[in-house]
């Protein structure tokens, strides 16, 4: 008790604005219920594993923990017991297309727990003291403190207070903005109880009623072919009369599935009986005769087909376990972030740098490792890559419950997806957009340190050839990812494919549906998406300098260098007319082995001929397209942006000056008075007195890696405003990378070119930066798959090939 009271004074109470992490480790995925139990400090409140909490102590001086231990206590199942359930009992049926909620995607019936939960006070001092809590003789101040902690919402918790935790519930609808005043016409139509029939065709299922005129019309049609022939929604499109109720749905307690057309997806009616009386329709005496939108959904997701193929659920799969087999839990749709993070931590630049390098990160223990990105990084490296959270359990192939059934990554979620509109939600998002959120926030915090997306970026070199004059332009950009586009013209089966699509017209025009086992999808190569790629591209209205006026070019696009791994995206979401996502229904042949030597750029030949610079061609001002600064300037954009965007996009059109504007929208010169450069003006920026740097900002900024000058120019751009510098720091790393060579020595700047190459400074990339270049040959590794109709629902799931077999990662499951 003496050497508690001799560091009294680091005990503190929390309050409501502190984060109380007492639900898991900030350095590893050790918590309460883990064998060592979880230690949260009672001065700073972070929460700690056995392995991290005394080295904590003794940086920080920080020695007064709270020692929380929980035993978890399965509860038996009094069902399993009278044989209707259990391991050998029937196989749960999915009634809810939600993960984590009663009748969702559990992976298998959900277990029933008890909790026992044991607490100690202990000071990591020589020796360590341990008291036991609850104890009268502890000081008051410390009974308070631990008091608090136990009350405290967990920061995990606070951070998604307004979400389930853990879940995903499709089923979850909005009201509808259209509900409260709906327009329904009194045109005397009166709807019959039975009977029904689209007024449009024979079908007399999947009908809909508008509420706003009681017409009765077929739904949409589904990916397979089934469903209806979309006159409901063509009707919407020539009357905007928004709701529709499906018929066969309707319950006698006034439910029922409703779709707004102008909100584009399932909502709720609160009026819906008002709205059915009006048309006649007396709920009370109505029975659900048709599967609801959720069920079929569910129907069509688990059909024999994507989803069972890709969940490899014909095969005897073999639940695996060790390291670099832990699984990752499902936060509540977050398939997509598993299968990404699980991809990427099978690359060795990310395992050098937070795996083998995650003590140097977390033995800095910054003051909020919660949100701190390389410690969260490392932690979840660890996670995975360890084999610590993976242990085979009795069930391990379908327990979705178990504390060894993989890692959960919360911590990581709230801060990567922390002020994003999209990862800040538990809506299903698309894999590849978060793969390049990843990519761009690894560039913010690699300065100066080994950036492991270095192994995947590469450079993309674009060929603009002038047809009037034949003269060239060359520019590259890095990539780090290869979008290819899906050619559906050129399936191997096309013959078949269109045999199907006149079988399904004339079953549509006869008012039948075809077997969906008879569908027949396009099969397509993935040599001829590549061909695809590099198939020239006619570019119309090209301003040409060297003939002064506009011609059309033709455009190539080529690989300039081969990265160690090379990302393909298969774009399988397109958009319809209406401007609706839609998916691909095709199948894609990937060989196991890629040789993309027939990509690779030469860069500018020798008896090429380079279009002038705009630049070159002063003191004439630059030529200004009149229409693309028209369409610029119709977009509310400033007269003197539009200038500099043309001027920068050598007059290439309106994609690249809109790109442009995008980009730069937020500098501090974006509206000012554009002075092209070299005509010997003098910018506005230059005159006024000399700028003096706000100094904590300053301080900042150097202490993120960045120079003085580089630092005095991001604040200066941005009037002394340091968030919106470091805004302006990360939108320009090309200027301040070119400052950075400036300011070394000869040898670093020759060093630099040299690994570059001829064309390391050619517009477009990173000036004095390299590319690991290899060969074009490539080993197929790793795959992510989507299973669903849409970016918005369905599931993620991956296979990699470790030590030389095939390994599916779905979600916590191995």
């Amino acid at each position: 008790m003496d050497t508690l009271r001799k560091y009294l004074a680091q005990v503190k109470v929390p309050c409501a604005s502190d984060n109380v992490y007492k639900e898991e480790c900030v350095y590893s995925f050790d918590n309460p219920e883990t064998d060592t139990g979880l230690y949260v400090s009672l001065t700073s409140f972070l929460g700690f594993g056995e392995q991290y909490v005394r080295p904590y102590a003794e940086r920080t001086g920080n020695r007064v923990f709270l020692h929380l231990k929980r035993d978890k206590i399965e509860i038996p199942d009094p069902s399993a017991a009278d044989g209707a359930g259990g391991a050998d009992g029937p196989e749960k049926k999915i009634t809810r297309l939600a993960i984590g909620v009663e009748g969702g995607y559990t992976g298998a019936e959900s277990k029933k727990y008890e909790y026992q939960e044991h607490y100690q006070v202990v000071v990591f001092d020589e020796p360590v003291v341990r008291l036991d809590y609850p104890n009268v003789d502890l000081p008051l101040q410390v009974q308070n403190a631990v008091e608090a902690v136990q009350k405290a919402e967990a920061a995990s918790v606070k951070r998604e207070r307004e979400q389930m935790a853990g879940t995903w519930d499709g089923e979850i609808r909005q009201v509808s903005t259209h509900a409260a005043e709906l327009l329904q016409l009194d045109n005397g139509k009166k709807i019959p109880p039975t009977g029904w029939k689209c007024e449009k065709c024979d079908l007399t299922s999947n009908l809909w009623l508008n509420l706003t005129d009681g017409s009765i019309m077929c739904g949409r049609k589904f990916f397979d072919g089934s469903g209806g022939n979309d006159h409901a929604v063509n009707h919407y499109k020539e009357t905007n009369y928004p709701l529709a109720v499906k018929l066969g749905t309707i319950t006698a307690d006034g439910k029922g599935d409703v779709y707004s057309y102008s909100e584009d997806d399932m909502v709720e009616d609160p009026y819906l009986v008002k709205h059915l009386a009006h048309w006649g329709i007396n709920v009370g005496q109505l029975e659900k005769t048709e599967k609801s939108m959720i069920e079929l959904e569910l129907d069509l997701n688990q059909r024999i087909g994507e989803w069972g193929i890709l969940c490899e659920s014909g095969s005897q799969l073999k639940p695996i376990a060790g390291p670099g087999y832990t699984g990752m839990k499902n936060l509540g749709n977050t398939c997509y972030l598993n299968s990404v993070m699980q991809v990427l931590f099978t690359i060795p630049d990310f395992v050098r740098r937070f795996v083998d390098g995650s003590k140097a990160i977390f033995d800095s223990f910054p003051s909020d490792p919660a949100n701190d990105f390389n410690v969260q990084m490392a932690k979840l490296g660890t996670g995975l890559c360890s084999g610590r959270y993976s242990v085979l359990s009795e069930s391990s192939l379908d327990t979705a419950d178990s504390t060894t059934g993989g890692i959960a990554p919360t911590m990581f979620k709230a801060l990567i997806g922390q002020g994003h509109p999209d990862f800040s939600t538990k809506q299903q998002q698309d894999a590849q957009e978060f793969f390049l959120h990843i990519i761009s926030t690894l560039e913010k915090h690699s300065r100066h340190q080994a950036n492991p997306s270095e192994a995947l970026r590469f450079c993309i070199e674009d060929r603009v050839e002038c047809c009037s004059s034949g003269k060239v332009m060359y520019n590259r950009r890095d990539e780090w990812c290869l979008p290819l586009q899906i050619p559906l013209q050129k399936a191997t089966n096309l013959d078949e494919v269109k045999q199907y699509e006149a079988e399904r017209a004339a079953a549509e025009r006869e008012g039948r549906r075809l077997d969906p086992d008879a569908l027949v999808r396009p099969k397509i190569t993935l040599a001829a998406c590549l061909d695809t790629f590099a198939q020239p591209e006619l570019v119309e209205q090209f301003y040409s300098t060297a003939i002064g006026a506009k011609t059309t070019a033709k455009k190539t696009t080529k690989l300039a260098s081969m990265p160690d791994y090379l990302l393909l995206h298969l774009k399988k979401f397109t958009l319809k007319e209406d401007w609706t996502s839609l998916k691909l229904d095709v199948a894609i042949d990937i060989p196991e082995v890629l040789d993309l030597e027939t990509l690779r750029g030469t860069g500018k030949q020798p008896y090429e001929e380079e279009l002038p610079d705009i630049a070159g061609r002063e003191p004439t001002p630059p030529p200004m397209d009149p229409e693309v600064m028209e369409q610029l300037l119709g977009m509310g954009f400033p007269p003197e942006a539009c200038k500099r965007a043309i001027f920068f996009t050598k007059n290439t059109g309106i994609e690249p000056a809109t790109q442009w504007m995008m980009e730069h929208i937020a500098d501090a010169d974006f509206a000012s008075p554009f002075v092209p450069p070299g005509t010997g003006g003098k910018s506005s920026s230059a005159a006024g007195t000399a700028f003096v740097p706000n100094p904590v900002g300053l301080e900042m900024l150097m202490g993120m890696g960045f120079s003085d000058r580089q630092a005095t120019k991001a604040l200066k751009e941005t009037g002394n405003n340091t968030e919106r510098a470091v805004d302006w720091i990360f939108s320009h790393t090309d200027e301040l990378d070119s400052m950075a060579i400036d300011d070394a020595t000869s040898d670093s700047v020759a060093t630099a070119a040299a690994a570059a190459g001829s064309d390391g400074g050619a517009a477009g990339s990173k000036q004095g930066s390299s590319y690991r270049d290899g060969t074009g040959k490539y080993k197929l590794v790793a795959f992510i798959s989507h299973m669903g109709t849409s970016a918005q629902v369905g599931h993620y799931v991956c296979h990699i090939l470790k030590d030389g077999q095939w390994v599916i990662f779905n979600d916590n499951k191995v």
